[in-house]
């Protein structure tokens, strides 16, 4: 049976894991079917990026998604299309005017 689970490849206290589509008989770090993406736990905010299309993929095939991907795929939903087309306009950014600038329209108002 297979299933979609996490394999750590990160350093000693710096953990960084791989998605991957694995036998479930096999370990943890062992020998994988497939990579469909990573997560970075230590990353702020946490990031996951995964192969959507993969994952649909496998789970149609018959593996299934460990407790913790599962929880993470959830918990990262897919951003819309339509969304990411529309950046979101900055700011405008008003400085306060100059005190030589300020004692200037003062005078012209009288």
């Amino acid at each position: 049976m297979l299933t979609i689970r996490l394999s750590r490849v990160g350093t000693t206290k710096r953990p960084f894991y791989r998605v991957v589509v694995v036998e479930s008989s096999a370990p943890r770090d062992g020998r994988f079917v497939e990579i469909l993406g990573h997560y970075n736990p230590r990353a702020e905010p946490e990031v996951l990026e995964v192969d959507r299309e993969r994952v649909s993929h496998w789970i149609g095939n018959g593996a299934c998604p460990s407790d913790t991907v599962r929880t993470l795929l959830a918990r990262h939903p897919e951003p819309d299309p339509a969304d990411a087309s529309v950046e979101p306009e900055a700011p405008a950014v008003v400085e306060p005017p100059t005190p030589a600038e300020s004692a200037d329209e003062a005078q012209a108002a009288t």
